[in-house]
């Protein structure tokens, strides 16, 4: 039996450790070898990962690249714009977008003259809702960072509707999808956006430090990162410190050397996800997902999760109620083999390819021991 509900923080898939070992082992030989082939194979094994990247989220060649993760690569991506874009604008989020991504557009808004305008919860409620983000959305907003699912209730956005109004505002338009990759659909050639970031851990099942930026090629000619390096040049080699220029492609952002392992190690398991399919995933995911809706719904639970499948992505939200301590809960679930986490008093259960039919009923059983049935389902 396999109790992992850990998807929304690391994800794994059936033979993870062997195909991530074999990667691993491959490329140690490579680099250790004694001659000069290391760095082009390792540049090669980088640009698969790349790649798949590209073929997963149907993206234009040469518009995506790597970054050490989520937060760096937005980071990336202001620094990049030309100044118009963001000075004496707003730039738009939701209250529950990823904290990390928040704390730096905090601190860049000063510097990039802008004013970040977060788009509040309604009162008890968990997710903030589509039709709320865009009655703040005006023309004054320079860009808005869209969460495409988020990791405090797994709700889902309409992604296709939020950035059609944000090119009716001439907004600069970005998503973080890092939440529903994988395990919910997402394509930039059926829903345009002008960027995309995310990381390579949750259902992709990668490793940490395999994140990406991705910029559509009418965006991308416009920016100018500052942080840039040698391998931002259409010639990594040229040492001409009077002559640089950015790379016309997705390579602008690149800087200095680039870290090479995450890309390896987080390969199989997008590779894995091409071979299963999304669909495949999120059938199981939906099957495991129902029945513990079913059981909170019939205990009374409260659920802070859309209830709507087309909402949610791959994670359900149960709420505890007064007198259940999360950390002690998650605890005695861990003894028992059946990994899940908690945010303050929202328990994130996140079902996967590997959890069991029977994890799913164990799982159940025990919240209802630990929980009981004291809670009303939330409306």
């Amino acid at each position: 039996m396999s109790g992992y509900f850990l998807y929304h923080s690391i994800g794994t898939f059936p033979g993870k450790a062997e195909r991530m070992a074999a990667a691993l082992a491959d490329f140690s030989g490579i680099w250790s070898a004694q001659d000069d082939g290391q760095w082009p194979a390792a540049l090669a094994a980088r640009q698969r990962f790349i790649d798949a990247w590209i073929r997963l989220i149907e993206a234009p060649h040469g518009t995506l690249t790597t970054a050490e993760n989520v937060t760096a690569a937005l980071h990336s991506l202001i620094g990049a714009l030309p100044s118009e874009r963001l000075a004496g604008k707003r730039l738009l989020v939701a209250a529950d977008c990823f904290p990390s991504l928040h704390f730096l557009l905090a601190g860049l808004a000063q510097r990039f003259n802008f004013t970040l305008d977060t788009v509040p919860l309604r009162p008890g409620e968990s997710w903030v809702r589509d039709e709320d983000f865009v009655a703040r959305w005006q023309e004054d907003v320079g860009l808005a960072l869209i969460t495409f699912v988020t990791s405090t209730a797994s709700h889902r956005c309409d992604v296709a509707k939020l950035a059609a109004h944000g090119r009716a505002m001439g907004s600069v338009v970005g998503v973080d999808v890092t939440q529903g990759i994988g395990v919910a659909p997402f394509s930039v050639a059926a829903t345009p956006v002008d960027f995309v970031v995310s990381t390579s851990l949750k259902w992709l099942c990668g490793a940490s430090g395999a994140g990406i930026l991705q910029v559509a090629p009418d965006l991308l000619s416009t920016c100018r990162p500052e942080l840039r390096g040698w391998f931002s040049q259409p010639n990594p080699f040229s040492w001409d410190l009077d002559a640089f220029s950015y790379a016309s492609d997705a390579r602008r952002f690149d800087h200095g050397t680039p870290a090479i392992l995450a890309s390896v190690a987080s390969l199989p398991g997008l590779q894995w996800l091409e071979e299963t399919g999304i669909d495949a995933i999120r059938a199981q995911n939906a099957a495991h997902v129902g029945r513990i809706i079913d059981a909170a719904m019939s205990n009374g639970w409260t659920i802070r999760s859309p209830l709507d499948a087309e909402k949610r992505g791959g994670s359900v939200m149960i709420g505890l109620p007064p007198g259940v301590e999360a950390a002690k809960l998650v605890a005695t679930l861990r003894d028992e083999q059946l990994y899940c986490d908690a945010r303050g008093t929202t328990l994130r259960l996140s079902p996967g390819m590997v959890t069991t039919s029977a994890a799913v009923d164990a799982l159940i059983a025990r919240l209802r021991e630990l929980i009981g049935s004291r809670q009303r389902r939330a409306s």
